[in-house]
């Protein structure tokens, strides 16, 4: 994610108190490895979900799984957003 210009504070306190806790205790969610933004890129923000199936992740997001939804609460603070969906591989 890309955070707004002089957003970076407001969207930081979201995605710790808000985002996180909400995708923790998401039906279907295995994991969340959240990535803050760093000094170097302080406008930069991650964050990786293993979903236990597909199915799951379409229950809460919808058909349209491969578009970046953006909730209404983060909307002004977010410039840009992209997905991108892996499988996983066996070690």
């Amino acid at each position: 994610m890309l955070v707004r210009p002089g957003k970076e504070k407001e969207f930081s306190k979201f995605f710790h108190e808000t985002a996180i806790p909400l995708m923790k205790r998401t039906k279907g969610v295995v994991q969340v490895l959240p990535g803050a933004a760093r000094s170097g890129s302080p406008r930069e923000f991650s964050i990786v979900m293993i979903w236990d199936s597909l199915e799951s992740l379409k229950a809460f997001v919808g058909e349209d799984y491969e578009s970046p939804h953006i909730d209404p609460a983060e909307a002004e603070l977010v410039e840009a957003r992209s997905i991108k969906h892996y499988d996983l591989v066996e070690l």
